[in-house]
């Protein structure tokens, strides 16, 4: 399975994405997405699914976890998580579900790490250009027992 990771879009769903995204069975959207229309264009690709971040408007009701399983592996998406310095109530989610996957944004910083059995992955931010940080999403591919990664600069 071939997967489309993107994050922190900001209301700017960049022009290469489809692209980019030409493939992937799903989608998985890290949060800071802006407008809902954004995910329907997302959708045109492949399908999404997303979580909310912090400057999204609470009103759009976009949930702020999300559990998923997709070719045999656990996936927990949450828009802020610091890998190092888990919440109390993350800690406790990621204890009991045992994640393969947990997929994060809002650094806007790329960030790949296993720790303690899973894999904290942040595809690193796709919206317009902000604090000199390089823009970029990246794929996932969970083929059986091997998760591979490759980040693809915007």
């Amino acid at each position: 399975m071939k997967l489309g990771l993107i994050s922190d879009t900001h209301d700017y769903l960049d022009p290469q994405i489809a692209k980019l995204f030409k493939g992937v069975d799903q989608i998985l959207h890290a949060g800071d997405i802006g407008m809902p229309a954004l995910l329907l264009e997302l959708g045109l690709v492949a399908p999404v699914a997303a979580v909310g971040g912090n400057t999204d408007d609470p009103a759009f009701r976009y949930p702020l976890t999300r559990k998923l399983k997709l070719s045999g592996k656990s996936f927990v998406l949450h828009h802020i998580v610091d890998p190092h310095d888990l919440r109390d109530d993350l800690k406790s989610l990621l204890a009991k579900e045992r994640p393969d996957v947990v997929l994060f944004g809002h650094t806007h910083k790329p960030y790949c790490k296993h720790l303690d059995g899973t894999w904290f992955f942040n595809p690193g931010y796709a919206g317009k250009q902000r604090f000199k940080l390089p823009r970029t999403v990246a794929l996932m591919h969970c083929d059986g027992r091997e998760i591979r990664h490759e980040f693809i600069a915007l």
